[in-house]
This record gives C-alpha cells, structure tokens and sequence, in this order.
C-alpha cells in the first residue's frame, strides 16, 4: 500500500521493482487482489496489464490499519498502544511532539473521550 500511495498507481511488475527483496510475482498479484477484495484498492486494464490504485485516502488508510493493531495486539487499549509508541524508538520526544500530544490529551479530556 505504501508503495501504491507513493506512486499514485502501479503494475504488480512495478510494485515488485519498488519492494527490496520482494516475494514472487503471484505472491504480489495475490496480495493486490485481497486489496481490492477488501475495497483498499482497485484496478484499471492497460493492455494485458492490470494498474492497481488505492480507493481510500491514506489517512482513512493509516486509521484503519491501526485501529487493527490496536485491537489485536493492545486489547483494544489505546494507552497501552501509545506507551509502547513512546517505548518504541529510545528517543527522547520534542518539545513540540509533547505539545501536541498534551493538547490532543487535553482535547480528548474535554470532549469526555
């Protein structure tokens, strides 16, 4: 998906061009066509090629794929979530990513989330 959203579209030959050590060509194509089964993605015919393009906008995209992994691996627990977002990398935050996740907090508490 990612490569699909920077490229705009793509061929399955071209998404395996942009994957480093990619799977093989019916792994891809099989991969795309589950996609499109989901509704994430759809195709167009160019010739003997199919042109695979994302329907959702890639935020709509981000939400959705997180909202499943916050369920699956976080009990559906958005704080264990973002501690282990902040355990994940061994930096030290910005002052203006702490910013804003204190005004997104702030917001939430406000709006009773």
């Amino acid at each position: 998906m990612d490569l699909l959203y920077r490229l705009g579209s793509a061929t399955v030959a071209e998404v395996l061009e942009g994957i480093p050590d990619p799977p093989g060509y019916s792994a891809v194509r099989a991969m795309l066509r589950t996609l499109e089964e989901k509704g994430a993605v759809r195709h167009r015919e160019d010739g003997p090629r199919y042109v695979y393009e994302p329907t959702l906008e890639r935020e709509a995209a981000q939400r959705s794929a997180l909202a499943h992994i916050v369920q699956t691996f976080f009990d559906g627990s958005t704080t264990q979530a973002v501690a282990a977002l902040l355990d994940l990398n061994g930096r030290k935050l910005t002052r203006d990513e702490v910013d804003r996740l204190a005004r997104l907090i702030d917001q939430s508490k406000k709006e009773g989330r």
